[in-house]
């Protein structure tokens, strides 16, 4: 009896879904895309419309053959792929290859690779829907139109090996143009006050400098503060006011891509891209000791918040269970944008496949890493429908002679989404004592602080995700392989977890500033992005879209090619040649900058530039600290008499001893100010770095 087949994407997923389907079935990989625009040449036919040139992708002979032969003996043929353009598209690619009428139903679609999904999908496959083919060809041609025209520029103007991008190029400005405003930044002096006070019973509490009489409400100087403690110095301070009050703190929304990919940054500490290659994992299939092989999670590419009734009814009936009725929460609605009505309904955000599959519970199926998102997945999953928190609040004025301090604390009534998502962030108000007004307290410590204004703080992956999809630059499915470009490509470096632009990377991006601004533009290259999005919906047709946008970046490419000066990447080093003694030379590689020997052709000696960050060793005080780079590419400090000694540091080392230790001190960058940590664990000591330290250290 001839068999029906089924085309997916990766050989894991096949896998999983060969399991479901049986021995009537068979299910082959494509191994991603077989058919796409070429590699070596732009592939895109500028005077034909820009009609695209497809080819086989090299290295796929063997495995579109393979599957045309399965195809032929198949008395079927059901493409699987991804629910999304990429996927939509692979398909349509495949349907082609296999001669398949795109008006057969050939596309079955799943959000999750669960037994249920799969059977349902094959009852009901549908035709590939073409305006998404469309959508994700727009995209493609596009990024090669700017791609392939931009690159050449740069190698001929700059150096062989650059490369620009439509929104990668974008997202390079934005960290470019962040470590310009903090380099401009100028902070200014500030003071707050706080007062522990307490009561004739002995009841105390911390209350901060709120406003004087004259409405008043900011403290430059030490002076002025001096002046408000000694003013109030054995005086009391009287409440006028008290407010009470309940407060409720909402469940956050299950995860879409980029939150996902925000929070696995900031909770657990995983780069973009590392957070989508384990979520593919946990989306393809994972080997249950029970249950097999199964997907753990639905589709992992989405911008959707919404949650089907099913699994939004599973997640009610386990909260129920796990923590009571009160934790369910019933008004909690399904959030859909308007145009994720017109893509596929199958489209949610994602969540576990069975919310019966607690993370503890699975574990030991797990590596370490799988279940780390996994947990903060179903945790986040199962928080989203659960009850608000509930939270009293009391709310004081104190009165001092006209000078006015407020009193803010709040304490917990009900848990409600707490009690699932230990993620949540928890409030840091104290517990106030029971407040009446004229009560009265006395100072019994002052506590005055110096602060100053800080700039702004570097995009993390995290913010950088956040910041493109509020701008509505990229999508989903670009964030990570946009942030990892950027990287490989020498433009952006990570100090700590914070992206910094290289030099090479500021001198690109001015370039194309400086010619291709609109390129650059992120209110152009949103609107772009919302034009590509219309595709989608049957709205504007894509080749329209292209024409419009290419004449006058042509005209950009051919001003700039006449314009722009050829910039020579070459510095001079302190450094003589090993082999021949002549000055060697800084110069940029695709992997950074090298030292080459001046006396080039003729000595061809070169060896890895090492910046030294002007500080002795602390360890062995022969050798200099310089600056490394991990296989994975990550920042450390180390002694450049390594392998004699064997000093090194994940935060850079500074000059500056420990006042307690006398060890020495490295700097910690943290959002709220970054910090000089002693390296001794044991002792502990560290102390916030002052306004004008912070430039001395960058």
């Amino acid at each position: 009896m001839a068999k029906t087949l089924v085309i997916v994407e990766s050989p894991a997923k096949a896998k999983t879904i060969k399991k479901f389907l049986g021995s009537h079935y068979t299910v082959k990989a494509s191994v991603g895309h077989i058919i796409d625009l070429p590699k070596s040449k732009m592939g895109v036919d500028i005077d034909n419309d820009f009609e695209p040139r497809y080819i086989t992708i090299r290295g796929k002979g063997p495995i579109l053959n393979e599957i045309k032969k399965e195809a032929k003996k198949s008395k079927k043929v059901l493409l699987a792929t991804d629910i999304d353009r990429e996927g939509e598209a692979i398909s349509w690619h495949l349907a082609n290859a296999l001669n398949i009428d795109d008006q057969n139903s050939c596309r079955i679609v799943f959000n999750e690779i669960t037994k249920s999904a799969i059977k349902n999908a094959v009852k009901n496959p549908q035709r590939i829907d073409l305006n998404l083919v469309n959508a994700q060809q727009a995209r493609r041609v596009l990024d090669r139109l700017v791609g392939y025209n931009l690159s050449p520029l740069l190698w001929k103007k700059l150096r062989k090996g650059l490369s620009a991008g439509r929104v990668q190029s974008v997202a390079t400005k934005m960290i470019k143009d962040r470590e310009e405003e903090i380099k401009k930044f100028i902070p200014e002096e500030y003071w707050s006050l706080e007062l522990e006070v307490e009561d004739i019973k002995q009841n105390n509490m911390t209350v901060q400098f709120y406003k004087d009489d004259k409405g008043e409400k900011e403290l430059k100087s030490k002076e002025r503060v001096q002046q408000i403690i000694d003013y109030i110095d054995g005086k009391n301070l009287k409440v006028s006011d008290v407010t009470k009050g309940e407060k409720k703190r909402n469940p956050y929304d299950p995860f879409t891509t980029s939150t996902l990919q925000q929070e696995a940054s900031n909770r657990i500490g995983f780069a973009t891209r590392k957070t989508m290659a384990i979520a593919q994992q946990l989306y393809e299939g994972i080997d249950l000791e029970k249950e097999g092989t199964v997907g753990l999670i639905t589709y992992l590419r989405t911008d959707s918040k919404r949650i089907g009734e099913e699994a939004n009814q599973h997640a009610i009936d386990f909260i129920k269970d796990e923590y009571g009725i009160e934790y369910v929460n019933n008004q909690k609605a399904t959030i859909r944008k308007k145009k994720e009505v017109s893509i596929q309904d199958a489209h949610e955000a994602i969540r576990p496949t069975d919310v019966m599959r607690t993370p503890i519970s699975i574990k030991n199926n797990l590596s370490n890493d799988q279940y780390k998102l996994y947990k903060l997945i179903w945790e986040r999953f199962v928080a989203s429908r659960m009850a608000p928190a509930v939270f009293d609040t009391i709310n004081a004025t104190l009165n001092c002679d006209g000078y006015l301090f407020k009193a803010n604390g709040s304490a917990m009534k009900f848990e409600g989404f707490f009690k699932a998502y230990s993620y949540a962030t928890r409030s840091k108000d104290q517990v106030l004592p029971a407040l009446v007004k004229d009560q009265t307290f006395h100072v019994i410590n002052s506590n005055p602080k110096q602060h100053f204004t800080q700039p702004p703080a570097r995009y993390t992956e995290a913010s950088l995700v956040k910041t493109m999809e509020d701008l509505g630059i990229g999508r989903p499915s670009t964030y990570s392989p946009t942030i990892s470009t950027i990287l490989s490509r020498g433009y952006v470096v990570k100090d700590g977890k914070n992206l910094k632009p290289t030099e090479l990377g500021v001198l690109v991006t001015t370039l194309l500033e400086d010619y291709f601004s609109k390129i650059l533009d992120i209110h152009f290259t949103a609107e772009l992005e919302k034009r590509l999005d219309s595709i989608e919906d049957g709205q504007e047709e894509w080749k329209e879209i292209i024409r419009e946008f290419y004449t006058p970046f042509h005209e950009m490419i051919e001003h700039a090619d006449q314009h722009v000066e050829e910039v020579d990447f070459v510095e001079e080093s302190d450094e003589l040649c090993d082999a021949c003694g002549e000055q060697m030379l800084i110069k940029y590689g695709r992997y950074g900058k090298f030292l080459a020997c001046s006396k080039y052709p003729e000595c061809t000696n070169t060896k890895p530039f090492i910046k030294k960050i002007g500080l002795s060793c602390p360890k062995c005080n022969a050798g200099e600290v310089v600056e490394r780079k991990s296989k994975k590419g990550r920042l450390f400090y180390g002694c450049n008499q390594f392998p004699e000694c064997r000093f090194v540091s994940w935060s850079k080392p500074v000059e500056e001893r420990c006042p307690n230790c006398s060890e020495y001190m490295t700097i910690k960058r943290l959002k709220k100010g970054d910090q000089l940590v002693c390296s001794n664990k044991e002792c502990g000591y560290k102390r916030k770095l002052k306004a004008e330290e912070q430039e001395k250290y960058d």
